[in-house]
């Protein structure tokens, strides 16, 4: 079973959320194509950045836990990663955002991204050695900026909380993928790359990598679903 571990990490994140996507009160199903485009558009450019690092040594993968079959520098069940992961996270905020009022007021939410940015930034010029930490820590600023001030989204401060929310699921799936309960570690961090600062297994970093790969698969996934329902209207 060692070569499927990864392989049923990403099955089991993702299936419970499948199956209730076809629940009467909530028929997410409705809209798989909106998140699939969006999912393969957000998720092209973090392979990218993942084969990069691959390459340049930042992360490696440890073959006793994968199938084998790669795409490029990545395994197979890497590439899943990138569409299981914000699946059950983009669910989840379509869930929580349909049946509860967690918006924030307009003034608020300036303010959390205004400052959270600033940090971000801080945080990235510190530690501009740590190519891990400067790449991620500096894109997660830009993207905040560009979604608030000039993509206008008014569901940062929301989408955070909701990312807070799921925090137990990310510690159970990324310590398993970084070494928690297991021999040896499923990704492997270069440590001259990186803070060195973990939650159990888990390298801080992936915490807001995660942050910018959702806050950005909510978007397309939205400005999809919104020309669907519109094109829907026309018909």
């Amino acid at each position: 079973m060692l070569p499927y571990t990864y392989l049923l990490i990403n099955f089991f994140t993702v299936i419970i959320c499948f199956i209730f996507s076809f629940h009467p009160k909530i028929k997410f199903n409705r809209h798989f194509g909106a998140f699939i485009k969006a999912s393969v558009l957000v998720g092209l450019v973090f392979i990218l950045w993942d084969i990069w690092f691959t390459k340049n040594g930042v992360w490696w993968f440890n073959y006793r836990y994968l199938t084998g079959f790669k795409i490029s520098e990545l395994p197979f069940e890497e590439v899943l990663f990138f569409i299981c992961i914000p699946f059950s996270c983009v669910f989840t905020y379509f869930c929580l955002d349909k049946f509860f009022k967690l918006d924030w007021k307009p003034n608020s939410e300036k303010i959390f991204v205004t400052l959270t940015s600033i940090i971000f930034l801080g945080v990235a010029l510190y530690y501009q050695d740590k190519i891990y930490t400067f790449v991620t820590f500096l894109s997660a600023s830009i993207s905040l900026l560009i979604l608030f001030f000039l993509l206008k989204v008014s569901w940062i401060g929301k989408a955070s909380v909701i990312y807070l929310i799921l925090t137990p699921g990310f510690l159970l799936v990324n310590g398993i993928l970084t070494g928690t309960g297991l021999d040896y570690p499923i990704v492997n961090y270069n440590p001259q790359n990186f803070i060195g600062f973990r939650i159990l297994t888990i390298p801080i970093e992936d915490f807001f990598y995660g942050y910018e790969m959702i806050l950005w698969n909510l978007f397309f996934f939205y400005k999809f679903k919104k020309n669907h329902d519109q094109a829907d209207l026309t018909v």
